[in-house]
């Protein structure tokens, strides 16, 4: 006989734990990747960036594509677009590109470019030498501008004869 009374019911036995067999995994069918946008005439060539929170300074030359969102000092050659994005500034001597795209500030020469294009809130300080120049309003240029005189324009080389 026991000199004490428990009052803690007996405890009942566990339920024993039950655990599914492990399955065997289906079958993965390798997943094509889901490709890049293809941008329109230019799919084949890469564009090279330049973040916002960088400054650079250099030469640029190449035959893909650039943008700039931050800051870049020296001339810049690329076989491919250029584009300076809204509150990006370049400071250059010579760019020269197939294209040109500005909506920051441009401190320097486009010396040879089949189009530039300067958007509303872009800015170019210098000369202007392409094959075609779209000026959006609200944008600023000063500088002198010529376009339409090269040799794909059909009109002779270097400005108009009288």
């Amino acid at each position: 006989m026991a000199i004490w009374k428990d009052t803690q019911p007996t405890p009942k036995p566990a339920d024993p734990i039950h655990v599914d067999p492990p399955r065997q995994p289906a079958a993965i069918e390798p997943v094509a990747p889901i490709p890049a946008p293809a941008r329109a005439a230019d799919s084949g060539a890469r564009e090279s960036v330049i973040a916002s929170d960088l400054t650079v300074e250099g030469k640029i030359e190449g035959s893909g594509h650039v943008r700039i969102a931050g800051r870049f000092k020296g001339d810049i050659k690329v076989q491919g677009n250029l584009t300076v994005d809204k509150g990006a500034k370049v400071t250059a001597g010579a760019i020269a590109a197939s294209k040109v795209a500005l909506a920051g500030e441009l401190e320097g020469n486009i010396s040879g470019a089949q189009h530039v294009e300067l958007l509303n809130s872009g800015a170019i300080t210098g000369d202007v030498k392409a094959g075609s120049l779209t000026v959006a309003p609200g944008s600023r240029i000063r500088g002198h501008v010529e376009c339409g005189w090269g040799k794909d324009s059909g009109k002779p080389e270097g400005g108009p004869t009288a």
